[in-house]
């Protein structure tokens, strides 16, 4: 018990750094997502068949396929065949973003439909196009809605970050097991791993929930306002 104690302490500071790396990753991945998301809930409300259908086909085939083959796929694949020289960290980013940014369009799209119909017609009244109706009616109130399902997303995509050492990045989960896999304390080690995501987690949700409250309008619900 005493050994394991001291591995888990001597080890700490270099787990701990792989938990920079671990965030990095989920904030590039949600913020791309987001991008992604944002885009993608437009058209599949807002675009004609074919759009919708082609944006279609992407949610099912990134929520479909497992994402640590999408990592196999894109990163010894797909990447490769391109001539693209990216780096285990960028790779799990941009795949990481992508998968999210397909769970993010369907939680937009219901923050869409679930809004007055009405907002968009009397923007249309009052001399506003499409593009500014959308941009200034309909995503500022889609984003705040959207807040708490995204709050759930980031606890998802950290967890899915853990599959990054597969490609080899050097984030928590790899320094682990290459910690344990030479002190032969794996016990000890991947219940310290285990404790540095939860904690990433609740930070992470309490921040999120902290803007929840703050960009949010006392008296204000899309169901009280329809």
């Amino acid at each position: 018990m005493q050994n394991a104690l001291s591995v888990v302490f001597d080890s700490l500071p270099y787990l701990l750094q792989g938990s920079f790396l671990t965030a990095g990753i989920v904030v590039f991945a949600m913020f791309l997502g987001l991008f992604i998301g944002i885009f993608m809930s437009v058209g599949l409300v807002y675009g004609n068949r074919y759009i919708r259908y082609i944006l279609t086909v992407y949610v099912w085939i990134f929520r479909g396929v497992p994402v640590v083959v999408l990592l196999f796929l894109f990163y010894f694949g797909l990447f490769a065949f391109l001539g693209l020289n990216f780096s285990a960290f960028a790779t799990v980013s941009i795949v990481l973003g992508m998968t999210t940014g397909a769970y993010q369009a369907n939680i937009f799209k219901g923050a869409i439909l679930s809004l007055p119909q009405g907002q968009f017609k009397a923007a249309s009244a009052l001399g506003m196009s499409d593009i500014q109706a959308i941009k200034s009616v309909v995503l500022p109130q889609m984003l705040r809605l959207s807040i708490p399902a995204w709050s759930n997303e980031y606890s998802i995509i950290l967890k899915d970050s853990a599959l990054a050492f597969v490609i080899g990045a050097p984030e928590i989960m790899a320094r682990t097991q290459f910690v344990a896999s030479r002190t032969y304390q794996h016990l000890s080690l991947y219940i310290t791993a285990g404790i540095i995501y939860f904690l990433l987690t609740w930070a992470g949700v309490i921040g999120l929930r902290k803007l929840e409250q703050y960009v949010r309008i006392p008296g204000y619900s899309q169901h009280g306002n329809q």
